[in-house]
């Protein structure tokens, strides 16, 4: 055990307690509990943004796919600064302007009816509970190795703080988490980067210049081994870019702030801050080749993942790798929270409060079956995470961008900007992207190996398009349903846009 590792661990434990401890003062309603009331600002929830989906999957696996596979490695990183450009011009103000507490209610602004309510809130729960699965699993798997802590152990410590964390603070302590652990990690790269100059002679990109001298050219060039892998690394960032859209516990970010304005100013704080994040995993893949070599690299972890805290160690001693450490849990405790917040929203909101009770509840016991909905989520993702310890986590995060990229993101954006879109076609569409995505995961290379009948792992290159024509042909089989037809278009134009001209928003 790595003693100044878990005494770092265990300071940055303690301030999220006590942010905590200090939000739950705030937690006082619905409005609080779910979207913060609305209070946080433009800048606030950028950083929040940044905490929440800078991810540990994303800092030790590119980092480690870099050192290992040189370029092909950074594919990972291309589609979240793509994907939050995207979210700035399509999503931000609409989703803000249309949303109250969950995803399903700017679907529901225009389109009622319980079953796509219920339709929408459990592919919410889903892409939830598959992410915290994911996130359990990846914070097991690195306690065991860089704390020497055991791994059920640490999964169970984790689920424990994570549900007090939202049962306590709701999402005014998830946002103050997600900012304190945002700074926390934009501070560690800035502080490894320089570690990095120091050691090639001043300039960062010295390490790139270096693994080109010690392995070549291709060590820095993208390769493809076939056509298959290159349509898969096309597949891979269609899906990242598209499928934050779609994902519950980003998404509902933006009905945090106080309006359309800081909706907009918060997806441009956290694309900035995701494109410097980013640029700078390829010169710790490269640094971690030269500094700790291939071999060892291997040796800690066959994927690679231990890379970036062995660079750590290499650079700035056993003070940087413990503070490394606990930046990395720090993040997955973050983005934990996120989710949990997400999970227990389309639990209590959406299907208990609109779907069961037809809104016939009080603020009172929406709010305390949400509570216990967080700790529900909390049970069955730990209880799925224990059995899921081997599996490969990198691929079910990826399968779960390509998810929803075919299933909620279609909906929302079609729902938002179609005239001719109805709820036949809302419904149509999450079951058609859901089983195509699902499907083609099922039958592809990860599942079934060399007799796979569909070559791709990440399935988004066909699934997208298809989660959209299940969408169309839903709403043209729908389009004589008066009752089907939800808000009229331009009413629900002017609640998404107001301040633009009809003609504008119809262009």
């Amino acid at each position: 055990m790595n003693v100044l590792a878990v005494l770092v661990v265990a300071g940055i434990v303690a301030v999220t307690l006590g942010l905590t401890s200090y939000a739950a003062r705030r937690n006082k309603s619905t409005d609080d509990h779910y979207i913060a009331g609305g209070r946080v600002s433009g800048w606030q929830n950028g950083l929040a943004l940044a905490g929440d989906q800078l991810s540990a999957a994303s800092f030790l696996g590119i980092t480690g796919a870099v050192a290992l596979t040189g370029f092909n490695g950074f594919y990972l990183a291309l589609g979240i600064p793509i994907a939050y450009l995207l979210v700035l011009l399509v999503i931000a103000e609409p989703l803000r302007n249309l949303g109250r507490f969950t995803l399903a209610d700017a679907v529901a602004a225009r389109f009622d009816g319980r079953l796509l309510r219920a339709v929408l809130a459990v592919a919410s729960l889903i892409l939830s509970i598959v992410y915290m699965v994911i996130q359990f699993v990846g914070a097991g798997v690195l306690a065991q190795l860089l704390l020497g802590v055991e791994f059920p152990l640490a999964v169970v410590v984790i689920g424990l703080l994570m549900t007090l964390y939202t049962m306590l603070g709701g999402m005014v302590g998830t946002t103050y988490i997600q900012v304190f652990k945002a700074i926390l990690l934009i501070v560690t790269v800035l502080g490894l980067l320089v570690l990095i100059a120091v050691r090639v002679g001043g300039n960062p990109l010295g390490a790139l210049f270096e693994a080109r001298e010690t392995y070549g050219d291709d060590i820095i060039l993208p390769r493809h081994d076939s056509t298959a892998s290159a349509f898969n690394n096309v597949s891979l960032s269609l899906g990242m870019a598209l499928g934050i859209m779609g994902l519950p516990h980003v998404m509902v970010r933006f009905l945090t702030v106080r309006d359309a304005k800081a909706a907009r100013n918060s997806a441009q704080v956290a694309m900035w801050i995701f494109a410097l994040f980013f640029l700078a995993l390829p010169v710790f893949g490269y640094a971690a080749l030269n500094e700790v070599g291939r071999d060892r690299i291997i040796a800690d972890n066959k994927a690679g993942n231990l890379a970036a805290p062995r660079l750590a160690e290499m650079v700035g001693g056993n003070l940087m790798f413990a503070i490394v450490v606990g930046v990395v849990m720090a993040t997955i405790l973050a983005v934990l929270a996120g989710l949990a917040i997400a999970s227990s929203g389309a639990v209590a909101h959406d299907l208990y409060s609109t779907v069961l009770k037809r809104g016939n509840v009080t603020q009172r016991q929406q709010l305390l079956v949400g509570r216990l909905a967080g700790v529900a989520v909390s049970v069955v993702a730990i209880v799925l995470a224990l059995g899921a310890r081997t599996l490969n986590v990198a691929f079910l995060g990826t399968v779960a961008f390509a998810i929803a990229a075919s299933t909620t993101m279609p909906v929302l954006l079609l729902t938002i900007y179609w005239r001719g879109f109805n709820r036949v076609g809302a419904t149509c569409g999450l079951l058609g992207g859901l089983v195509v995505s699902v499907g083609l995961v099922l039958v592809g290379p990860d599942v079934m190996g060399e007799a796979h009948l569909f070559p791709l792992s990440i399935p988004a290159l066909v699934s997208v398009p298809a989660g959209f024509l299940a969408a169309w042909l839903g709403s043209l089989a729908g389009r004589n349903n008066a009752a089907a037809r939800g808000m009229p278009y331009d009413e629900l134009a002017a609640r998404a846009f107001p301040g633009r001209g009809r003609a504008e928003v119809t262009a």
